[in-house]
């Protein structure tokens, strides 16, 4: 089963191409948000160096947020016109969930931290199971999706007690004094690890398919998390 996965949900502007769980190939681009230049060309590149077609792929993955709205926009539109073009099914992962398996091997709370700006981090917290199924190890949501201030997320990490947490995202540089505060029990991810990459999202997408969580092109949305900068300009407003 080949799976072609993109991540646009960011600056960074990834594809990767797996086959029954190995890695054939990944092409990640972090310059800006250009996705709508780079998405199509970056895909035709990573297929041609694989000698594939798109005709070669089974199942269609992307991130459906949280993340950039129009990031997300582009890489949902191209996922949707690929899966109807070829009448193959979809599968929508988390993009913290599939940050979050940027990790391997921890037993450290993981805690993707995205900049959501305003004052805010899209936030997730998982916990890997250390016992192996085949190549893979499963991911526990601990507490799911959801935009939250820096504030909370530090707080309920300091509740904790002594448990270390590994943050990852671009939501660590702004508010790296503030996870400080959490002393050694704060860990962070390497610059390799610290970014959006398909090839995670393929992961999670590969175990979704392989219990049977595919879907039609028409299902696949975006999950904001919160309304955009301009909605809530407009709802200020009108108040």
């Amino acid at each position: 089963m080949k799976i072609l996965a993109i991540d646009t949900s960011s600056l960074v502007c990834s594809a990767a191409v797996i086959d029954d769980g190995a890695l054939l190939g990944e092409y990640t681009l972090i310059n800006g948000l250009t996705h709508s230049q780079k998405l199509m060309p970056l895909i035709d590149s990573l297929l041609k160096a694989l000698a594939l077609s798109i005709k070669d792929i089974d199942v269609f993955a992307v991130t459906n947020g949280p993340g950039s709205f129009t990031g997300l926009r582009i890489g949902i539109a191209a996922v949707k016109g690929f899966a109807f073009a070829e009448k193959k099914p979809v599968i929508a992962v988390s993009t913290l969930e599939a940050m979050a398996r940027n990790v391997q091997f921890t037993d450290c709370l993981i805690c993707p931290l995205m900049d959501a700006r305003a004052g805010q981090v899209y936030n997730a917290v998982y916990k890997r199971n250390l016992v192996s199924s085949g190549n893979n190890y499963s991911l526990k949501t601990v507490v799911p999706p959801r935009a939250v201030g820096i504030d909370t997320v530090i707080n309920e990490m300091k509740a904790l007690k002594n448990k270390k947490v590994l943050f990852l995202g671009d939501g660590v540089k702004p508010n790296l004094e503030r996870l400080k505060e959490l002393g050694k029990t704060a860990v962070f991810a390497g610059f390799n690890n610290n970014s959006q990459r398909a090839s995670s999202v393929a992961l999670a997408a590969y175990e979704k398919a392989l219990r049977g969580e595919t879907a039609s092109a028409d299902t696949l949305n975006a999950e904001y998390l919160r309304k955009s900068q301009a909605e809530r300009e407009k709802e200020a407003k009108e108040k």
